[in-house]
């Protein structure tokens, strides 16, 4: 495969999965954050958002640290500066669908289309609470309706590694960054960590990352701090873990077949190193530690595949 085309597989997948994962934070975030904090103010609300989406400099740049809803929502959703926005991710999306046109099928090819022009149009002019939220999760059902189309039209070759690759991945940093962001919004005083918190507030937490039925379904007692990190970052059957994508990565890479790929291979060895821990290490030496060096590790083998597979 060329390796122009296996960058665009993996970047298509990073993109597609960038927006549906930031629709559905900001999706939550107006359901519940803003409904339930009404003491908090429009900067507590949604610097945080800003932080995951690693936007906050350029927001503060642009606007001169002012932070309102209509502002962010414009930013996040539509901005043509921010290179994270919903939108630069479906255009880039799209754009890396086409130089990958022959290794997708016809329907998914079909599917780009639609979603583009779809959101394109829709994410013109203002957009108030309201709007925006529709927006979000129409996104969300459409890039899952596109995944499903992937799972079913697409020939199971190196094209579909590289994208399960980059899907996978973006999950990964997306759930480590939401996690080590809100998770220390709950808790902002370490002498709490261990307390069972306000009920709604790790709703969101768990709902920002579509895994409230599903924990709920596994842990029967009170929200514990412990009991949510282990199941976002350990759990090895709920699909937005940390663990869950690393697996993943791993038969990708399989796939694919690193024969004279020594830093891939490596920094793959390190990230699985990463998640072979128990939640107790994990408290034990910091649970924002542990995430900041799997966020390091994580972009070590992006630049890996850089190096070996995309250069």
């Amino acid at each position: 495969m060329l390796s122009r085309i296996a960058d665009s597989m993996y970047w298509m997948a990073r993109y597609l999965e960038r927006a549906g994962e930031t629709a559905r934070l900001m999706e939550i975030n107006l359901l519940y954050l803003v409904e339930a904090e009404e003491d908090m103010g429009e900067e507590d609300k949604w610097r945080p958002i800003l932080q995951i989406n690693s936007s906050e400099p350029l927001y503060d740049e642009q606007f001169g640290g002012g932070i309102s809803t209509p502002r962010v929502l414009q930013f996040i959703s539509a901005g043509r500066s921010n290179p994270s926005s919903i939108r630069t991710c479906l255009r880039l999306f799209r754009e890396n669908a086409r130089v990958a046109r022959d290794r997708i099928s016809k329907e998914m090819w079909e599917a780009v289309n639609e979603i583009w022009m779809n959101f394109d149009e829709r994410l013109k002019g203002s957009l108030t609470p309201e709007r925006a939220g529709a927006i979000f999760v129409e996104l969300r059902n459409q890039v899952a309706r596109f995944n499903g189309l992937v799972a079913s039209t697409m020939m199971r070759g190196e094209a579909y590694a590289f994208y399960q690759l980059g899907g996978c991945l973006e999950r990964a940093d997306m759930t480590a960054r939401t996690l080590d962001i809100k998770y220390h919004i709950i808790l902002p005083d370490l002498s709490m960590v261990g307390s069972a918190l306000d009920y709604y507030q790790w709703a969101a937490l768990l709902k920002s990352l579509s895994g409230f039925e599903a924990f709920r379904r596994n842990y029967h007692s009170a929200f514990m701090p412990a009991d949510v990190a282990e199941f976002v970052v350990l759990n090895r059957e709920f699909p937005r873990s940390i663990v869950f994508s690393v697996k993943h990565m791993g038969g990708a890479l399989q796939a694919i077949g690193l024969e004279n790929k020594a830093a891939t291979e490596a920094a793959f060895q390190s990230l699985s190193e990463s998640v072979e821990v128990t939640v107790k290490q994990i408290f034990d030496n910091g649970l924002h530690e542990y995430l900041d060096e799997l966020l390091r590790r994580l972009s070590l083998l992006h630049g890996a595949l850089a190096e070996e597979f995309f250069q």
